[in-house]
């Protein structure tokens, strides 16, 4: 059946999801319908909890009882595990006491698992926590490797954790004492700034202490986490902020010739570049997801701190979303991000006129990509197309009542929605296949962001304070992009 005759025959539902259906006005019956999609999210962090207290990669909801576990569990994981948990209850799905021994049973776990330099390794058993050396179900070396940005969501739940359930402050500053951030870091070299950029390492291989050759340059990615926690510690410098990238510099190859300009600010020449997309100017992530651009500022209040700059791009990048969905690609739906790829896999998803990569991420599992300058493709060669979940809740605060509408629609027309569970991770809107899994991490980027809606600053508040106000909040106020 093709992407035409399924919408077709899926109803009025999906066909009919325009720009003008996804403006509705919100209603109190959302914000019910919101706490009803928290309190069944939120148990499906529960249902990957094992015995152990870590949340495991994803479960499996292909067989019959409870959904199977994957047996392996990543930093980020864990991390989504413990703002979870704060989450819950801070909306009252759970009393202060559940909340307290989840999160010491967490901790816990934690102080057990093996660490290099302060940091955790990117895969380990969610059932006993020794270090994963072959992957699961194939058998395949697994290298040891410490992640940036991984480690970056772990120490975001662990100080999540510590502020909500203060018992746990000392266990928590003893953890993070180690980790300091400067060992990603390549300091800034003027007189060669390709080798030394002032940025972040993706990370480094322990067993030969080998670092990635690449560096996590573009600012608006979901690695500036790392970057504002470790500035906010004091273990990076304040202008590293000012060396990650808005775009690239106009001689360099990427998906768009940039607008904008350079400016000094604290001393540093700032390539102050944007793209433009359907007449917005917006800053690009690296492959145009959503969750590159949003899921920072669920923690970390950036349109808050930067209005005429984060606020503003945020969200522009969104209309940019809905409107690749709705009328570039005609899918009847939208929010791209990397997500499992419906029939098995997982895969980046996004808009590839957002990203800085060229033929970045596509909005479809057949990669259909965008050419600047040139026409479009026409929207019958988006085939196979993939909607996920999670990037309509990355959107709330943005475009909530779009946001909604999407996912009552979703909802409606695909079966997505798993009761007492939450949302499938993703759906094929071009032959209605829908997703047999729930992954942590897109799991965990909704618990939050429903938080942020129904209760903001919820899980902000570990991020207001210290660092995060006077060295992180200063710069985020003299931002100023050129959108």
């Amino acid at each position: 059946m093709d992407r035409r005759t399924f919408l077709t025959a899926a109803g009025t539902g999906a066909a009919a999801l325009s720009l003008g259906a996804v403006t509705a006005p919100a209603t109190a019956a959302d914000s019910r319908l919101l706490r009803t999609w928290f309190r069944d999210t939120y148990r499906s962090i529960e249902a990957m909890t094992t015995d152990f207290g870590l949340v495991t990669d994803k479960i499996d909801l292909r067989g019959p009882g409870a959904p199977a576990q994957s047996p392996q569990t990543s930093p980020t994981n864990i991390g989504c595990g413990l703002w979870s948990t704060v989450a819950a209850a801070g909306l009252g799905v759970i009393g202060e006491g559940a909340m307290l021994r989840a999160l010491t049973r967490t901790v816990a776990a934690v102080e057990r698992l093996e660490r290099h330099h302060g940091f955790w390794l990117n895969w380990y058993d969610a059932h006993d926590g020794s270090v994963l050396t072959e992957w699961p179900g194939t058998g395949a070396p697994v290298r040891p490797f410490l992640s940036s940005v991984d480690n970056a969501w772990l120490v975001t739940g662990l100080r999540i954790a510590a502020d909500a359930a203060p018992t746990l402050r000392a266990r928590v500053d003893r953890i993070l004492a180690t980790a300091d951030w400067s060992y990603f870091y390549t300091p800034y070299d003027p007189a060669d700034p390709v080798a030394g950029p002032g940025q972040l390492r993706g990370g480094v291989w322990t067993d030969t202490e080998e670092p990635t050759p690449h560096h996590y340059g573009a600012l608006n990615t979901e690695p500036r986490m790392a970057s504002y926690l470790g500035i906010a510690d004091g273990s990076l410098p304040g202008d590293h902020y000012w060396h990650l990238l808005r775009t690239m510099l106009p001689e360099h190859e990427q998906e768009q010739k940039p607008g904008g300009g350079h400016v000094t600010v604290d001393g540093v020449r700032v390539w102050n570049g944007h793209y433009t997309h359907r007449g917005r100017k917006v800053v690009p992530t690296w492959g145009g997801s959503m969750f590159e651009a949003l899921m920072v500022p669920l923690f970390v209040p950036e349109p808050e701190w930067s209005p005429r700059a984060w606020g503003v791009t945020h969200q522009r990048y969104v209309r940019g979303q809905i409107d690749h969905g709705l009328r570039e690609a005609q899918y009847g739906y939208w929010g791209f991000s990397p997500s499992n790829v419906p029939e098995d896999g997982y895969q980046e998803y996004g808009v590839d006129a957002l990203g800085m990569a060229v033929d970045g991420y596509a909005s479809n599992t057949d990669r259909t990509h965008t050419t600047d300058g040139e026409p479009l493709p026409p929207p019958s060669a988006f085939t196979n197309g993939v909607v996920t979940p999670h990037a309509s809740f990355l959107a709330l605060p943005y475009a909530r009542r779009d946001a909604v509408a999407n996912l009552r629609a979703l909802e409606r027309d695909f079966g997505a929605y798993e009761e007492g569970l939450g949302f499938r991770d993703s759906v094929n809107v071009s032959t209605g296949r829908v997703s047999d899994f729930m992954l942590a991490l897109d799991q965990g980027m909704i618990v939050a962001a429903l938080a942020q809606e129904l209760r903001p600053g919820l899980l902000q508040r570990a991020f207001r304070t210290g660092g995060f106000r006077s060295r992180v909040r200063p710069l985020l106020e003299r931002e100023r992009f050129s959108v």
